[in-house]
């Protein structure tokens, strides 16, 4: 019996995506109130855009406070852990 492969692959890609959707239904399962709250957060600021002024004006005054403080944190740290040491290359000699 002969399958088409667009028939085929298009169920493999239905399939992939099925379980996908399944991964993710048992992570947010196991997510805290406070991890799915975050990522609906991140991710409505990120498809609206919107700047660090219009979080901080939803926030009330005192997580406002404590959010810039996150970002400042987390600014701060990452340069620290990116930067590398310079260290010097030995060349070896190459006998041909």
């Amino acid at each position: 019996m002969n399958i088409n492969k667009d028939a085929y692959r298009q169920f493999q890609e239905e399939l992939a995506a099925l379980d996908k959707e399944k991964e993710q239904r048992q992570r947010r399962a196991s997510e805290s109130p406070m991890e799915s709250a975050r990522r609906e957060f991140l991710d409505l600021r990120d498809r609206y855009r919107l700047s660090v002024a219009d979080v901080i004006a939803f926030f009330p005054e005192e997580e406002g406070v404590t959010y810039l403080q996150g970002l400042i944190a987390a600014a701060e740290a990452a340069p620290a852990a990116v930067r590398k040491r310079r260290t010097k290359r030995q060349v070896e000699d190459d006998p041909h």
